[in-house]
C-alpha cells in the first residue's frame, strides 16, 4: 500500500513538473512555442544596437538593423559560439566581434572573412519572427510559419486618445506562479491590503468575492462580485491563454479614468519570468497628461527583485499604485519558492480559476503528445465589460 502510494506521489510530481518546463522539446515548452511573446520594451533597443535576451530558456540577440527594424538570432556564433550580441551592425546584419563573421536577420551567415567566399552558405543559426505592437517586441519561437498577430491584441490599446505606458519587471520564480494568480481574485482582499493600502486596494472592496470562471475562444473569463455599500461590484479579467492578463486598475488619483491594463507573465527559463505590461489611460486635460506620464518615467525601473530583502522584511514602497501593487505581488509569488510545490499545496473552492488552468494546459499538452490538434485560440469579437457597478441582487 505504501509502495502504491508512493508511486503515484511520483507520478503526481512529475505531471505537475511538465507545466513548468519551458525549454524545447518539453510538452509545455512545445505548447508555449505556439505562441507570440513579448519579451522586450521597444524603447531597450534602437537602430544599430543589439542586446542579450533570454526567451523560453534559450539566449538570444536582439538588434536592429540601420533602417530600425528588429531581428532575433541566436546568441552565439557558429563558428566559436561566442555572444553575438558583443558584435556590431552593418546595415540590417550582426558581425560577430571575435572573427566577423557576420549574419543576416534570418540567421544565414553571409560572409566569413578569413574563410573561402561562399563557404559561408551551408551555416546558418536560429532566428525567430518578431513583430512589435504598442511599444513591445513579441516574437515567435515555434514551428513553420507564425500564427496571425492577433490574440495578444486589445481595441483599447489601438484606440485614439489613449495613453500607453510599458514597464518590465523580472522576478526568480516560474512563469506558471504568475498566471495562477492573476486567475486568483480572493488574493486580492488580501495581498493588495498589506504593508500600505494603494489606489487599488481602495477601489476594490476587501470582501470575499463570487467567482465565476468560464473558457473563452482567447482564454478564460474570471468574474470576481463583491458587494459594496449596497452594490455590486462586477470586476471581469478577460484572461488570454496562456499566461495574459486583461483588467482594469483605478488611476493613480481618484477622480481619473481607470485605466485597462494587459499583463503578460513570460518564461524566460524555468525558474525567472519577466512581466511585461502594457496600460492604456484614456487622455483628458494637457495637465493630467503629463502628470500620468511623469508618474509613468518614475516606475518605469522599478522592479521588486531589486527590494527583495526589504519587501520580505515588511517595507513596502510608499507609492499609490505600480510599484505597490507589484511588491505585494512579488512577496505573494516568491514567497512560494522558484517553482511552487503543487503536490503539496491545498487548493479550495476559491482556487477554481487556478484548477480550471491547470485542466486546460494537461489537455493541451496532452494533445500534442499524442499528435491530435490543440486548440485554436483567438482573439475574443466581443471583450467583456471589465468593470462595473450595479444595484445588489439582493435589493432588487
Amino acid at each position: 500500500m505504501e509502495q502504491a502510494i508512493d508511486n503515484k506521489l511520483v507520478q503526481q510530481a512529475s505531471r505537475m513538473r511538465q507545466l513548468t518546463e519551458t525549454s524545447a522539446g518539453t510538452p509545455m515548452g512545445t505548447l508555449l512555442r505556439k505562441f507570440w511573446h513579448p519579451f522586450a520594451l521597444s524603447s531597450s533597443v534602437t537602430a544599430g544596437k543589439s542586446k542579450a535576451v533570454r526567451l523560453l530558456g534559450e539566449d538570444l540577440a536582439l538588434y536592429r538593423g540601420e533602417s530600425g527594424r528588429a531581428y532575433l538570432v541566436a546568441n552565439r556564433c557558429a563558428h566559436r559560439l561566442t555572444k553575438l550580441h558583443t558584435g556590431w551592425i552593418e546595415g540590417e546584419q550582426l558581425r560577430c566581434m571575435y572573427h566577423g563573421w557576420k549574419y543576416d536577420g534570418s540567421g544565414q551567415c553571409v560572409e566569413r572573412p578569413a574563410e573561402r567566399p561562399g563557404s559561408e552558405t551551408g551555416i546558418r543559426i536560429d532566428a525567430y519572427p518578431v513583430h512589435e505592437y504598442c511599444g513591445l517586441i513579441f516574437a515567435y519561437m515555434g514551428q513553420g510559419e507564425p500564427p496571425i498577430f492577433d490574440l495578444p491584441r486589445k481595441p483599447r490599446f489601438e484606440e485614439p486618445n489613449v495613453l500607453l505606458f510599458q514597464r518590465q519587471e523580472i522576478w526568480p520564480c516560474s512563469w506558471l506562479q504568475h498566471a495562477e494568480n492573476s486567475l486568483d481574485a480572493v488574493h486580492v482582499s488580501f495581498a493588495h491590503q498589506i504593508g500600505k493600502v494603494g489606489a487599488f486596494g481602495h477601489a476594490i472592496t476587501t470582501g470575499i468575492p463570487e467567482l465565476d470562471y468560464e473558457e473563452t475562444s482567447a482564454g478564460i473569463r474570471q468574474t470576481a462580485v463583491r458587494t459594496m455599500d449596497g452594490k455590486s461590484q462586477v470586476r471581469i479579467s478577460d484572461w488570454t491563454f496562456p499566461y495574459g492578463n486583461h483588467v482594469t486598475i483605478p488611476n493613480v488619483k481618484e477622480g481619473l479614468p481607470w485605466a485597462e491594463s494587459a499583463n503578460w507573465m513570460v518564461p524566460i527559463d524555468d525558474f525567472r519570468t519577466i512581466r511585461m505590461s502594457l496600460r492604456a489611460v484614456p487622455s483628458t486635460t494637457p495637465e493630467a497628461d503629463e502628470e500620468q506620464q511623469r508618474y509613468s518615467d518614475e516606475c518605469a525601473s522599478y522592479n521588486s527583485a531589486d527590494y527583495h530583502d526589504e519587501l520580505f522584511a515588511g517595507q513596502y514602497p510608499d507609492d499609490p499604485l505600480v510599484r505597490l501593487t507589484s511588491a505585494q505581488d512579488y512577496v505573494a509569488l516568491v514567497g512560494q519558492g522558484a517553482i511552487v510545490d503543487r503536490v503539496s499545496e491545498r487548493l479550495g473552492s476559491s482556487d477554481r480559476g487556478i484548477a480550471l488552468l491547470r485542466r486546460i494546459i494537461f489537455r493541451e499538452i496532452d494533445a500534442l503528445q499524442a499528435g491530435t490538434p490543440t486548440k485554436e485560440w483567438r482573439r475574443l469579437e466581443k471583450p467583456s465589460k471589465l468593470f462595473e457597478y450595479k444595484k445588489a441582487e439582493t435589493e432588487a
